[in-house]
């Protein structure tokens, strides 16, 4: 990162965090995205795994829409349907039909000829990353919307600390933590024209240390559809703003079993791939979510806390609720703090919920609107 300012054009420029490394061909993915010439298309992809479906074939879909359409709608999912055919009030009649099977295909065939899908109509490696751009862009614009990126949403809880004094920079320093007006006051006084390294001031502040976090998302078939896509944002606003704050994040997906590990990374876009990529699958286990969590937090001395999200109660093994709790006495012993964010939880879960929280020394939301989701997640980052 480099920063010129001159006293007397007053030009500052900055380079920005660096979270988005991508190379040429996502250079074009994401400008084709932000252009709007894909938008369809990352939205369709990212739909499709959002439902667990990772392959096309619009024969099948025809057939399914037309026979029965109720069913077809639990298969696909709402969303996806709309946007790839539209609005269906009576797929049967015979107009709608022909007219349902031209689209379906041309929407399909589209989609393999922008290179989106496989000579076998697969999802493919160009497919995933526009569906993790699509993902990407969408929610940073929410964020912008909602102003809850930028400066923390609760100044007074940055676990950077409070500016106290000031200090010559030095390599390491955050760039944001420079003063440029104590900088150029630096710069005045030892007669310089244009600002050297050696005029920089930085703020110094009260560090409570660095924060390790790990987002384990619950990614049994409950959660598919807008559902799962609406945790997806949430992760991604939780990565982009602690990876943005020099905090490293993990992710754990888990069913009835561990689906992905990410270990604690600094590196954004391994994290923004790999959620976008999440699709629901069968059970819950809670239980082997919170050991595998001990197993993947860092042993240094810093901050460790999972944020868990989940609409259910564990369902999987021979006593869930007593493996889970179990599973939370020895995080908590390994030093880790734990929050759920709970999704229209039912009472049994809830109750669960709580004593997880006690045990964990964390936060329990019980989540109804899924618009507000990553305001909740923020939320919770700024508790730490």
């Amino acid at each position: 990162m480099v920063i010129f300012f001159s006293l007397d054009e007053k030009k500052y420029i900055e380079e920005l965090s660096g979270l988005m490394k991508r190379q040429s061909e996502e250079d074009k993915l994401m400008n084709s995205v932000l252009e709007g010439n894909n938008k369809k298309e990352g939205k369709v992809i990212r739909n499709a795994i959002n439902q667990g479906i990772f392959s096309f074939n619009p024969d099948m879909m025809f057939q399914n829409i037309t026979q029965n359409y109720s069913l077809a709608k639990n298969i696909y999912g709402d969303t996806l349907l709309r946007e790839l055919v539209g609005e269906v009030d009576n797929p049967n009649i015979p107009e709608v039909k022909r007219k349902l099977k031209s689209t379906i295909k041309k929407s399909i065939d589209s989609l393999k000829e922008k290179g989106f899908l496989s000579s076998e109509f697969e999802i493919n490696e160009k497919g995933l990353k526009l569906a993790a751009l699509s993902l990407y862009t969408e929610e940073l614009n929410h964020l912008i919307s909602k102003g809850l990126i930028g400066e923390r949403v609760n100044k007074k809880l940055s676990h950077y600390g409070e500016a106290e004094d000031f200090r010559s920079f030095k390599k390491g320093d955050r760039y944001r933590d420079i003063s440029l007006k104590r900088s150029v006051k630096n710069a005045i006084r030892k007669g310089h024209f244009e600002i050297n390294k050696d005029d920089l001031s930085v703020i110094k502040r009260d560090s409570r240390g660095q924060i390790c976090l790990i987002y384990a998302l619950d990614a049994s078939g409950s959660m598919k559809g807008d559902k799962i896509d609406s945790c997806k944002k949430a992760g991604i606003a939780l990565a982009y703003k602690a990876i943005n704050e020099k905090d490293k994040v993990g992710l754990l997906v888990f069913g009835s079993g561990i689906e992905d590990v990410v270990h604690p990374t600094h590196d954004f876009m391994l994290l923004l791939n790999s959620i976008s990529r999440i699709r629901a699958k069968k059970e819950t286990n809670i239980g082997d979510t919170i050991l595998k969590s001990i197993e993947i937090f860092p042993n240094e001395d810093l901050t460790k806390h999972l944020i868990l999200i989940t609409d259910a109660v564990p369902t999987f093994g021979e006593s869930p609720e007593k493996e889970t709790l179990d599973a939370a006495n020895k995080a908590s012993a390994a030093g880790i703090t734990m929050s759920i964010i709970g999704i229209n939880l039912d009472e049994n879960a809830k109750k669960l919920a709580e004593h997880i929280v006690a045990i964990g020394n964390g936060r329990l939301y019980a989540v109804k609107n899924l618009d507000n989701l990553d305001t909740v997640m923020l939320e919770e980052y700024n508790t730490i």
